[in-house]
């Protein structure tokens, strides 16, 4: 149905009024309106359609309470369309035809739809009935799905750094580490560098880059290194073969694990 929203300028009292003063004159008290809607300040915003009552406006008689309004929404704002016909789309996507403005309006009461703009500068504009709530609703779900499918196939790069001469015990820590993070998908970048006189040992740290890779072995592939500057690099990408297979195998394990502990 259509909503009908009226905003004023009132002026304020030019004197105090006391609250005895305002309970005595309370049932004598009589507002006037002007007589037209765009008179004195006065703003006037309608939406139509929206299961009857999208506005804050309803028809004497109607008790059906009023949804949220929507009328600062530009593709509601039918009283922007200067034209006086438009182009009509119904809710089944099937084009109605070229139709005045106030038939497209009185369309959107009878279904209780909305009538919303979608090519406002089109000759003549171009409008659709629908449900907009539910448009708006369908149109933000397809949004996040799509960042939660963009955010699963990116890829993230994980730095690890080490030195040259570095103890066993830390290897074992930064190969552990590269190996779960290849495992959830991501890059590996590893890092070693070396400072002023370090440069002497080059061979040690090329050697511990090459280590490095054979200890990963299958479960990614190198993408690129770097072995002439001072901070010497290895870059490596999931091998997503391997690591597909033995992804089973580790659903196989817990499986096999949770009946033995139930029996």
């Amino acid at each position: 149905m259509a909503g009908v929203t009226t905003s004023c300028s009132i002026p304020p009292f030019k004197q105090p009024i006391s609250l005895s003063h305002f309970q005595s004159k309370l049932f004598h008290l009589r507002i006037h309106f002007p007589t037209s809607a765009t008179a004195r300040g006065c703003r006037v915003t309608c939406r139509y359609g929206g299961g009857g009552g999208a506005g804050n406006y309803s028809r004497q008689g109607d008790t059906r309470r009023p949804k949220q309004s929507s009328d600062d929404d530009p593709a509601l704002d039918i009283s922007s369309i200067r034209s006086s016909s438009v182009r009509l789309i119904d809710e089944e996507q099937n084009m109605v035809g070229i139709v005045s403005k106030s038939a497209a309006i009185q369309m959107a009461e009878d279904a209780e739809l909305d009538l919303v703009i979608l090519s406002p500068e089109a000759d003549p504009p171009v409008v659709k009935l629908m449900d907009y709530n539910k448009y708006k609703y369908e149109q933000q779900k397809k949004k996040r799905d799509q960042q939660k499918k963009s955010s699963a196939h990116r890829v993230d790069q994980k730095e690890l750094k080490m030195g040259y001469n570095i103890d066993v015990h830390d290897y074992t820590v930064r190969l552990k580490a590269a190996q779960k993070f290849l495992k959830d998908g991501d890059k590996v970048k590893l890092i070693v560098s070396l400072k002023g006189r370090e440069n002497e040992f080059k061979n040690n740290a090329i050697e511990l880059i090459r280590r490095f890779r054979d200890d990963i072995g299958e479960l990614a592939v190198e993408e690129s290194k770097n072995f002439k500057d001072r901070n010497m690099t290895l870059v490596l990408v999931p091998n997503k073969a391997v690591i597909q297979k033995e992804a089973p195998k580790k659903k196989e394990k817990t499986s096999g694990t949770q009946v033995s502990a139930s029996v």
